[in-house]
């Protein structure tokens, strides 16, 4: 694939375009404030409290079948958790409280920033841009809304809208066909090894991109082609590229 012209590249979103996971924190951190003042409690308690919120949400898996919503499901990892901390002081209106805290303050600090809007900017006059990100239907476009990314790209494809997500090819497919490119006309740029660079290396893509903004070593069972510590090194890689 020497010599390969890319016409297209794939984004992941959270963490590789908007920073996921610092929101989540601040988030975090703003609910913990309001479960003491709420509550009388302690910092190590309310931390406490939130920690298993969090782990909740990182097991979570959600079945859009079963009848209840997203916000519904994590309402209720509230309500357990304040009932496991808490016991009988625990409220469903303060759970309902926390979830709407925790979402709306996650929103609010999720964006776009500028040198990344001008990067995508320049890499749309020249390439297809795609963003494909995993993750429950309504969170991931509330998402894409609330940062007003979706103006950047050809196409926007949400995991949790198909019957597969990275790092299975079905979903890659589809993004290929979308925007009327091969698998090796692509470069997949995201922070998971797991889902994002183990999916563009199944897919057959032409180079894998890893955001590795945490400094970790790619010592996992799959490998990048690039590593780089910010997606606004992406230029230096597409120089490479040609």
């Amino acid at each position: 694939m020497e010599g390969q012209t890319v016409k297209a590249i794939l984004f992941d979103l959270d963490n590789t375009l908007i920073e996921t996971s610092r929101a989540g924190a601040v988030a975090i951190q703003k609910t913990s404030e309001l479960l003491k003042s709420s509550l009388g409690l302690d910092d190590d308690t309310a931390s406490g409290l939130c920690d298993k919120f969090k782990l909740k949400l990182s097991q979570e898996s959600f079945d859009p079948s079963a009848g209840r919503s997203i916000d519904e499901v994590r309402t209720g990892h509230w309500e357990e958790s304040l009932q496991e901390a808490v016991g009988s002081r625990s409220t469903p209106s303060l759970a309902a409280q926390c979830y709407f805290l925790w979402k709306s303050s996650r929103l609010e600090l999720l964006n776009l920033s500028p040198e990344i809007c001008s990067l995508l900017k320049e890499l749309r006059r020249t390439h297809k841009l795609l963003l494909l990100t995993n993750g429950e239907a309504q969170t991931q476009r509330e998402k894409v809304e609330a940062t007003g990314c979706e103006e950047f790209f050809d196409a926007v494809v949400v995991g949790g809208e198909h019957a597969e997500q990275k790092p299975f090819l079905s979903i890659f497919t589809l993004c290929f066909r979308m925007l009327q490119v091969e698998a090796q006309d692509c470069v997949m740029v995201g922070d998971s090894l797991d889902t994002d660079i183990k999916g563009g290396v199944l897919a057959g893509v032409r180079a894998t991109v890893w955001i590795s903004s945490e400094g970790g070593a790619d010592d996992g069972a799959v490998k990048a082609d690039f590593t780089i510590p910010t997606v606004l090194e992406l230029p230096h890689i597409l120089q490479q590229l040609k």
